[in-house]
């Protein structure tokens, strides 16, 4: 590692020495977990297997890490296009088990005014309103908002459903005077963005 750089590690080369163990246990454990991707994930009797110690290490050292790959937008920063959402929710929404639905309210120049979670619902489903979404919306005079929430499965293909409560809340969006500039399914994938799929 100090010759090569992290970089120049394999996976279970990398969690060896994080966990100061050799390289078969930590090839053990990413069998075990179904590898990198899926640690996060992972059973915490499986971590603690290992050791209750390690478990906290691999669960405080992947947080760590997904809060250096986000980049939250500061309250009066621009909301330039989907990747930027996606890079203000990364260190939050791929992880969790059931959806949750975001709205980002801007103001006439798509600056951040303020955040609001909308709604939490089930492993597959999150339950929004459009009163929900365009009350607070209204009450601190947003003149756009962009939307997101999460798949738990990972894959951040918007689903029939998510196309359909898009389409419902652009509508209502028209009708009040708050235009609804995107809607970013966040996954741990990934990103995929409405707007851009539907060729707003």
């Amino acid at each position: 590692m100090l010759a090569g750089g992290t970089a120049s590690l394999a996976d279970d080369e990398l969690l060896a020495a994080l966990l100061g163990t050799d390289v078969l246990a930590a090839q053990g454990l990413l069998e075990q977990t179904g590898g990198v991707a899926h640690l996060a994930a992972a059973d915490p009797a499986v971590l603690g297997r290992h050791g209750a110690r390690r478990a906290v290490v691999v669960r405080a050292a992947l947080e760590l890490g997904r809060r250096a790959a986000a980049s939250p937008v500061a309250l009066g920063d621009p909301i330039r296009d989907a990747r930027t959402v996606h890079a203000h929710f990364l260190g939050r929404l791929p992880q969790l088990e059931r959806e949750v639905f975001h709205a980002l309210l801007l103001d006439g120049r798509n600056r951040l005014r303020a955040e609001v979670r909308v709604s939490e619902g089930t492993l597959t489903t999150a339950l929004v309103h459009p009163r929900e979404v365009f009350a607070p919306a209204i009450r601190l005079g947003a003149a756009a908002l962009v939307l997101a929430h999460n798949h738990p499965s990972g894959d951040p293909t918007p689903s029939s459903e998510d196309v359909a409560l898009t389409e419902r809340l652009r509508q209502a969006g028209e009708l009040i005077g708050i235009r609804v500039l995107d809607h970013v399914v966040i996954g741990q994938a990934g990103y995929v963005s409405l707007a851009e799929q539907e060729g707003w």
